[in-house]
C-alpha cells in the first residue's frame, strides 16, 4: 500500500516529524542541497539572463537514487524543508528533481516541530513560493559572481587560494576600520570630583560634582581637579533638592536570531555557530526518555518579535501558575516590529513553557541545556510585568558648585524574577534627607581618568553591527562570522575578534580595487532588493545585471591597476638578496609572508621572514641552524637545506610542569595562525596553554611555572594555572 511520502532535511528531524505521523507516512531525509551551482566553473550564464546551471552535487547521488526510489511509490510527496529562503530552493531543487515520477508534489510549512504543528501544516499543504526562490537563487548567484570574480583578483595580488565574499567581506571590513580607529586613538585626560558627605546624624553617603555654575564639569588636568576640590571645601553644603519617583524597567521581548546569538555570547560564551547549531537541534527534536524526539523550540532563523497567539496563551499559562496573574503583562502586543524586519516567522520560543529547563536536566545536554534555559527564560519574561525601582537624587548646593547623590533599589523583581541579570546590580541606599538640611564634608578629591579607544569587536558586537547597517539576514550572521575566521582573516582572542595582518592587507586591496560592491550603504542596499524580490515587487535578472554592472567597472579597473595593487603589498626591506645584490621584498604565500628578491622570475631568491642564525650548528652536518615560519609556527632549520633537512622546535626555555614528564615547552600554531604553547612530547604529553608560560615558582602553592596574562582591566599580570593565584609587579 502506497503511502504519502514527506521529505525533509535532517535526520533528526525526520525522525521527530515520523514519530508524530506515525506509520501513516513514508519520512525521508535529503540531508541538506542536493543541487548546486558547479565547483570548477563560474556557472552561470551572464550573456544570457545569468541563468544558472545547476548540478546534482556528487556526494548526495545514493540520497538522490533513493529519493526518486521512493518517490516512485509514493501517494503524493510533500516536501517539509526549513521555511526560510534557503529551505524553499531546497524544496524547488527536490520538486525538479522529483517531477518525473508523476506524483502531486506539494509544499508544507511549520515554525515549531510538535503534533499540533505538524498535523495542521499536512492539513494545509501549499505550492512552492517562487519568489522565495528566486531571492535564494539572486544571493547564491551574487555570491558566486563575487566568488569567481573578485578571488582571482586576491590570487594575482597575494597568493592562490585566497577568497573575497560579498557579504562577508563588509564584516572584514568593520573589523579592520575598527583597528584603524584604535591606532589613531589618542588618549585625552579628564578628571572627576568624588567624595563622601554625612548627614546630620553622621551616616555617610557618595557624591559626585555635577554641574559648575550651571553647567557640565570639564576638568583637564590635576592642576583644575585641585581648585575645584579646594573652592568646594570652601563652601557650605546645604541640600537644594530631592527628588524621589519610581521607574519602571522594561522586559526585552522574545528572541529574534541576533539577540539569541548576541546573548549567548555575552552570558554562555558561545561563538554564532555553536548557537546555531544547539539551536538547529532544540528546534529538531531531542529524545526525552518516554516521549521520544520533542521540538523544543520555534524555528530559529527570524527577525520578528512577533508571538502567536496559542504560543501567548500557553506561556500566560505557565506564569499564571508559578508566580500568580499578578506577575502577567496582559499586553501581548507590547513589541513593535523593526523597520527592517521581514517578520516572516515568528520570534524563538519554546514549543511548550510547560517543559521547564529544571525538567529536561536528565535529557540535555550541558550546552543545549544552557541555550534553552536561556531562550525559555527570555520568552516568559517578555510575558512578565516591568520591574519596578525607587530611585531618589539629592542636589547639593556648594555655592557655585553642585554635587549630586543617586540610590537606586529595586522594588518589584517583575521580569527579573525569571532573566535575572547577568550581573545582577546591588542596591544603592541613601539616608533619609531633607531640603535644605546642612551636610558635612568628610572627603573629596579629584581622580584621574583617560579616554579609551574603541573596543575591539566581539562576535555580539559584530553581529549588532551588522544588524543596524542592514548587512546579511539571520540567516547569514554565524555564516559570516566564521568564514573570516576560517580563511585567517580575523582571530579570535578571549571572546575578542582581531584582524589578521593578511585580513587588513585584503581589505586593503579590496578597498582600493571595488568601489562600489563593498561599500555599506550599496550591500545593505541589495539585502532590501532581495526582500523586494521575495515579495514580487522586481525581478531577480534585473538586480544581478545592475549589480554585475558595477562589478565589471571594477574588474576592467584592476587590469589597468595590477601592478600598483601588487606593489601596495610588497613592503621593500633592507636585507639584500645574496644572489643579486637587489634589496628584497616582503611577499605573501600561504604560510605568511617571506621575504623574496623582486628580480623574480631572473632571480629566484628567497628567504624566510624570520631566517635569523643562531648562536649554534646544525648537529647532523654542521651548518647554520637558523628560524623559519612554516605552517603551524615557527621552527628552527638547516640553513644547507633541501641538502640537509635536520628540523627542531623552537623551545622557550620552560620544562613542561606536568608529573613525570620531561618534556620542553615549544611554540606552536593553530592552522588558524593562532600561538598557543604545548609539550614537545606531545601526543604522549598534552599539556598546552594559549598564554605563554615563564619558568617562575608560583608563591602561593609552589607550582613550576606561571602564565602571563593580560586584561584591559587589570593590565599585565602572571596567573598560576594550578590555583589561580595572581602575581603583579
Amino acid at each position: 500500500m502506497s503511502k504519502p511520502l514527506v521529505i525533509v532535511e535532517s535526520p533528526a528531524k525526520a525522525k521527530t516529524i515520523g514519530k508524530y505521523l506515525d506509520n501513516n507516512f513514508n519520512v525521508v531525509a535529503s540531508v541538506g542541497h542536493i543541487r548546486d551551482l558547479p565547483k570548477k566553473k563560474l556557472g552561470i550564464d551572464v550573456e544570457n539572463g545569468f541563468e544558472p546551471e545547476y548540478v546534482n552535487m556528487k556526494d548526495k547521488t545514493k540520497v538522490i537514487k533513493m529519493l526518486k526510489d521512493a518517490a516512485k511509490s509514493a501517494e503524493h510527496i510533500m516536501i517539509a524543508t526549513d521555511m526560510d529562503r534557503e529551505g524553499e530552493a531546497i524544496a524547488w531543487h527536490l520538486s525538479n528533481i522529483l517531477e518525473r515520477s508523476g506524483v502531486e508534489i506539494k509544499r508544507i510549512v511549520f515554525n515549531e516541530i510538535t503534533r499540533k504543528a505538524i498535523e495542521k501544516a499536512i492539513e494545509n499543504p501549499i505550492n512552492i513560493d517562487i519568489n522565495k526562490v528566486d531571492a535564494q537563487q539572486a544571493r547564491r548567484v551574487l555570491d558566486r559572481l563575487v566568488g569567481y570574480l573578485v578571488s582571482p583578483v586576491l590570487w594575482k595580488v597575494f597568493y592562490r587560494g585566497l577568497s573575497a565574499g560579498r557579504v562577508q567581506t563588509i564584516g572584514l571590513r568593520f573589523l579592520c576600520e575598527r583597528e584603524n580607529e584604535i591606532r589613531r586613538f589618542t588618549p585625552e585626560e579628564y578628571w572627576t570630583i568624588e567624595g563622601k558627605l554625612a548627614n546630620g546624624e553622621g551616616v555617610e553617603f557618595d557624591t559626585r560634582l555635577a554641574k559648575i555654575d550651571g553647567k557640565k564639569p570639564e576638568i583637564k588636568n590635576a592642576k583644575e581637579a585641585e581648585e575645584t576640590v579646594s573652592g568646594i571645601k570652601g563652601e557650605n553644603l546645604v541640600i537644594s533638592k530631592v527628588e524621589k519617583k519610581e521607574r519602571k524597567r522594561n522586559p526585552y521581548p522574545a528572541y529574534i536570531t541576533s539577540t539569541m546569538q548576541r546573548d549567548a555570547a555575552s552570558r554562555l560564551g558561545f561563538s554564532a555557530k555553536k548557537t546555531m547549531v544547539l539551536a538547529q537541534q532544540l528546534y529538531e527534536g531531542v529524545e526525552l526518555g518516554q516521549e521520544g524526539a520533542i521540538g523544543l523550540i520555534s524555528y530559529m532563523r527570524t527577525d520578528s518579535v512577533r508571538i502567536s497567539d496559542e504560543a501567548y496563551r500557553n506561556g500566560v499559562s505557565y506564569l499564571e501558575q508559578a508566580l500568580g496573574k499578578d506577575k502577567i503583562s496582559g499586553n501581548k502586543g507590547r513589541f513593535k516590529k523593526s523597520k527592517s524586519s521581514q517578520d516572516a516567522h515568528e520570534a524563538i520560543r519554546p514549543t511548550d513553557s510547560f517543559k521547564t529547563p529544571d525538567s529536561l536536566l536528565r535529557f540535555l545536554g550541558k550546552d543545549q541545556l544552557a541555550l534553552y534555559r536561556l531562550i525559555w527564560q527570555r520568552f516568559l519574561a517578555s510575558l512578565s510585568v516591568s520591574a519596578i525601582y525607587q530611585v531618589s537624587k539629592v542636589d547639593i548646593k556648594a555655592g557655585r558648585y553642585l554635587l549630586s547623590s543617586n540610590s537606586r533599589m529595586l522594588k518589584e523583581k517583575g521580569f527579573l524574577a525569571i532573566m535575572p541579570d547577568r550581573k545582577p546590580e546591588e542596591d544603592i541606599t541613601l539616608p533619609d534627607l531633607t531640603e535644605g538640611e546642612n551636610l558635612t564634608l568628610k572627603k573629596l578629591e579629584g581622580i584621574q581618568h583617560h579616554t579609551e579607544p574603541p573596543a575591539r569587536f566581539s562576535e555580539a558586537a559584530l553581529i549588532k553591527t551588522l544588524e543596524e547597517n542592514g548587512i546579511g539576514r539571520p540567516s547569514t550572521y554565524a555564516s559570516i562570522l566564521g568564514i573570516i575566521q576560517t580563511r585567517g582573516y580575523a582571530s579570535k582572542e578571549k571572546r575578542t575578534l582581531y584582524p589578521t595582518k593578511l585580513g587588513e592587507e585584503v581589505w586593503r586591496i579590496l578597498d582600493k580595487l571595488f568601489t562600489d560592491i563593498f561599500e555599506i550603504d550599496f550591500t545593505a542596499g541589495m539585502e532590501n532588493k532581495l526582500d523586494e524580490i521575495e515579495n514580487a515587487s522586481i525581478k531577480w535578472q534585473g538586480v544581478i545585471e545592475d549589480y554585475y554592472r558595477y562589478l565589471k567597472i571594477d574588474l576592467e579597473k584592476f587590469q589597468v591597476e595590477k601592478d600598483d595593487a601588487k606593489k601596495l603589498v610588497q613592503e621593500e626591506t633592507e636585507e639584500i638578496c645574496e644572489n643579486c645584490g637587489r634589496k628584497l621584498i616582503k611577499k605573501w604565500s600561504r604560510n605568511g609572508q617571506f621575504l623574496a628578491c623582486p628580480g623574480y622570475p631572473e632571480c629566484k631568491f628567497t628567504k624566510s621572514l624570520d631566517e635569523d642564525d643562531l648562536d649554534r650548528k646544525c648537529p647532523k652536518c654542521g651548518g647554520n641552524l637558523r628560524y623559519k615560519n612554516g605552517k603551524f609556527g615557527r621552527f628552527i632549520a638547516c640553513s644547507n637545506y633541501p641538502d640537509c633537512k635536520y628540523t627542531e622546535s623552537v623551545k622557550i626555555g620552560v620544562k613542561c610542569p606536568e608529573d613525570d614528564c620531561d618534556g620542553d615547552i615549544i611554540e606552536k600554531k593553530t592552522r588558524r595562525g593562532k600561538i598557543f604553547y604545548g609539550c614537545s612530547n606531545y601526543p604522549k604529553c598534552k599539556f598546552a596553554s594559549w598564554d605563554k608560560p615563564i619558568a617562575s615558582e608560583c608563591p602561593q602553592c609552589g607550582g613550576s611555572i606561571l602564565l602571563e596574562k593580560y586584561t584591559k582591566k587589570k593590565g599585565n599580570f602572571l596567573q598560576c594555572p594550578i590555583c589561580k593565584h595572581e602575581v603583579y609587579s
